[in-house]
């Protein structure tokens, strides 16, 4: 997640969709009090995410809700507020856009511009499972996927958790389309651009390159399209 004073930009980073390669390209662009969470690997270098806020209108607000999938939901807080507050984690590298929101001033949050990106799930599901592979090693399955029910679910983190239809950013790219995408949100804001990030992380998990059309069976594309129906509906994905 990166906060931008220097361009006035809030990047929500959402799960497999370059969020990586998209903070490594900015973070080298940013000022000196710029917030940049920190990142795993690639050398990157945190600052100004430790920081004191209040905990309780998140506590308030948001605490008994549940979100996710009809058959798999997980807890909204993906980390405890009243943890964070006492050890000063203010901000994080998924942090949710209703928690930033929380803990920033209005004025920043209201100036500044909203972005993040979103992938088709098919594709993501496919992605995300390499990623995991990648990480545990040849003894996990696709199987071993499904069933631990730990998918990128990425609408929480750009939407309101009192009412998942409402987008609380001021633009949701495509990963798709993503030059195209980072073109025109970078024009806007000033940043200079050349056309391609110069680095794609985590691209090498993925050794299967087929489209996900020609690897998804029947039974796992319908599987797929109940546990992200909200994205779907919300974007218009079509599986073809």
């Amino acid at each position: 997640m990166i906060i931008s004073h220097k361009y006035k930009f809030i990047f929500i980073k959402t799960r497999k969709t370059a969020g990586t390669s998209i903070e490594l390209f900015l973070s080298k662009l940013c000022g000196e009090n710029d917030v940049l969470t920190p990142i795993i690997k690639y050398g990157h270098t945190p600052q100004n995410y430790c920081g004191s806020f209040n905990p309780i209108p998140e506590i308030t607000k948001y605490s008994n809700i549940l979100i996710g999938s009809n058959n798999y939901p997980y807890r909204l807080f993906s980390s405890n507020p009243i943890k964070d507050c006492l050890r000063k984690r203010k901000f994080y590298n998924h942090i949710p856009a209703y928690m930033i929101k929380e803990r920033i001033s209005s004025d920043i949050w209201n100036d500044y511009y909203k972005f993040c990106f979103e992938r088709n799930p098919w594709d993501k599901f496919l992605s995300h499972y390499y990623f995991f592979k990648g990480e545990i090693g040849k003894k996990f399955s696709f199987d071993d996927y499904i069933s631990g029910k730990n998918f990128a679910w990425n609408y929480p983190l750009y939407t309101n958790p009192l009412n998942p239809n409402k987008i609380m950013v001021d633009y949701v790219g495509k990963y798709e389309n993503l030059n195209e995408e980072l073109s025109r949100i970078f024009a806007r804001l000033s940043i200079p651009f050349d056309g391609s990030l110069s680095v794609r992380a985590h691209s090498q998990f993925r050794k299967d390159k087929r489209p996900y059309q020609e690897v998804l069976s029947r039974k796992e594309q319908d599987f797929i399209d109940k546990q992200f129906y909200q994205e779907i509906q919300m974007h218009g994905f079509r599986f073809n």
